[in-house]
């Protein structure tokens, strides 16, 4: 295609002559060479100038830097092949773990499944299962599952059982493993346990109960601390407003989850404004019991209430007037009123003496407590089974049920307490303490005890600092 310029001139407007491409380039023709030109000089100087630094000595170029020749640095750079070595291995080791965990399935029970199910859905048939359950006394524990429990099933290629895991409670798992010889093996494994020591403290206003709820105890530590000062303190009728207490109690953790509480290591109670301390301690036999800081044990020869009461429908009282007779008669015990079936525990360690019917005590147990004590039991409805005069029985022990037997005017037990023959309150005869902390062990338990009391003052303070 030709272009017309239209140009000025002396003459009229007359035709330019045609511009062709190649008289527009050939104008840049020159300077696009000299370009290229100095473009190629630069990069060779570039060239020259890296390898005459390369050729330097070592002396003149580490002056020439600066640089301490003491220092070394290692090149940490792979070699081509060994880095895509890493590469590759991971993706293999990862494809192996992914097909490992395609034969391991998981299993959370629901409620209204059974484990049949589960096999089913692990790819095994009844006839798995039926090996598993036959197999020993360990995996009776797959026969009572409950909704929450896991369960984990491994299985090889060809559908044949190879790993059950089954958690039976939170610190145990059932393990079935086929052995090399083709047979399926069993065994019971203990979580590893990590134990932490809590505290807990309140004081008492509506009533002991709701206090251990308020500082985070659960029944069984509530039980248990009113278990601790039983000997002491009647935690039906003793308790006062403003009592208080303070514990520390142990805390069991798996894979740092909380799966339960423990003992009650260290407790303080005070009542009525007396206080009461407990510390935990295994002696050197492996006996634990609870003994007061200095080392005595907290635990009576006899517990003071042996039943589980409602209210004290009689107390010790030589000039009470008898219900039924209707006249002064010495009430020489305590009347405990409890449901009909209640069981009745025996008050401490010793051997039965007279066990049947007694007068208007009715169904009656006496024991004797070595030669100087004495303890009876009436108006029961029944008797422990296979309890028989002459029979050693220990604190603590089942040995009847309330009952309305003999001259009794509702259910009830009647407790007597004598000490060389003579009766005496129950409520308030002082009773002999059992044995305590003796000998080497002494100086071990009072270096722990201190320890523990320390650690529960020092929350106990933290705890009085935030109720302010």
């Amino acid at each position: 295609m030709q272009r017309y310029i239209k140009v000025k001139t002396d003459y009229k407007h007359s035709k330019a002559k045609p511009y062709s491409a190649f008289h527009i380039s050939s104008k840049w023709t020159l300077p696009l060479a000299i370009t290229l030109l100095a473009f190629v000089l630069i990069w060779k100087w570039g060239d020259w100038a890296q390898s005459y630094i390369a050729e330097q000595n070592e002396e003149e170029w580490l002056d020439s830097n600066q640089i301490d020749p003491n220092q070394v640095t290692l090149d940490l750079t792979l070699p081509e092949n060994q880095e895509e070595t890493l590469l590759i291995q991971p993706t293999t080791v990862a494809a192996q773990s992914t097909q490992q965990s395609s034969n391991l399935k998981s299993f959370t029970i629901k409620a209204g499944d059974n484990l049949a199910l589960y096999f089913q859905q692990a790819g095994l048939d009844s006839k798995a299962l039926q090996e598993v359950l036959s197999l020993d006394r360990n995996t009776h524990h797959l026969k009572r599952i409950y909704p929450g429990q896991t369960l984990r099933i491994q299985s090889d290629d060809e559908g044949m059982l190879q790993t059950l895991q089954f958690d039976v409670d939170p610190l145990t798992t059932l393990i079935v493993e086929r052995q090399a010889s083709g047979k399926l093996h069993s065994h019971i494994e203990d979580k590893p346990i990590e134990k932490r020591v809590a505290f807990g403290g309140s004081k008492i206003f509506d009533s002991f109960f709701v206090a251990g709820k308020h500082a985070k105890l659960d029944d069984a530590l509530i039980m248990e601390l009113a278990s601790i000062f039983a000997y002491d303190i009647d935690f039906a009728l003793d308790i006062k407003p403003n009592d208080h207490f303070k514990v520390l109690f142990e805390e069991y953790f798996v894979n740092g989850v909380k799966v339960g509480n423990g003992p009650i290591v260290a407790a303080e109670f005070v009542n009525n404004g007396k206080q009461y301390r407990a510390i935990r301690y295994t002696d050197s036999s492996g006996h634990t019991s609870y003994y007061s800081p200095s080392g005595q044990s907290l635990k009576k020869a006899f517990i003071r209430t042996p039943v589980q009461y409602t209210r004290i429908s009689s107390h010790f009282n030589l000039q009470r007037r008898h219900p039924i007779l209707h006249k002064i008669r010495a009430h020489k015990g305590v009347d405990y009123a409890a449901p009909h079936g209640t069981p009745v525990k025996a008050a401490g360690q010793g051997k039965v003496v007279f066990v049947g019917k007694k007068g208007g005590y009715g169904n009656t147990i006496i024991l004797q407590h070595g030669s100087k004590y004495t303890t009876l039991y009436g108006h029961l409805a029944r008797f422990a089974k296979n309890l028989k005069s002459g029979a050693t029985i220990r604190q603590g022990q089942i040995i009847g049920y309330v009952g309305s037997t003999g001259l009794a005017s509702g259910p009830h037990l009647h407790f007597e307490f004598r000490v060389n023959g003579v009766h005496q309150n129950p409520l308030t005869v002082a009773l002999p303490m059992a044995e305590g902390i003796t000998g080497k062990s002494k100086a071990q338990f009072l270096t722990y005890s201190n320890e523990l009391l320390r650690m529960m003052d020092h929350h106990g303070k933290v705890l009085v600092a935030a109720n302010d």
